[in-house]
């Protein structure tokens, strides 16, 4: 495994920690803004989703612009 993909392997884990994190707190953030607003609360899972893979997205499109 070379340098670069070694550093790819290690931001993919982190990215995946951080959102494994998340993932598992969801359904109490989601109960505690539903108590405020039912949309709110959707919306924040709509927003979660779309981040994981926009994360990924951004990071190909930064790796490609590299030329990796």
């Amino acid at each position: 495994m070379d340098r670069n993909n070694r550093n790819a392997a290690i931001a993919a884990l982190w990215i995946m920690i951080a959102f494994g994190v998340v993932a598992f707190l969801m359904p109490k953030i989601m109960l505690a803004v539903g108590d405020y607003s039912t949309v709110a609360a959707g919306a924040i899972a709509v927003f979660f989703v779309l981040a994981f893979f926009g994360v990924f997205w951004l990071r190909g499109r930064a790796q490609r612009n590299r030329g990796n």
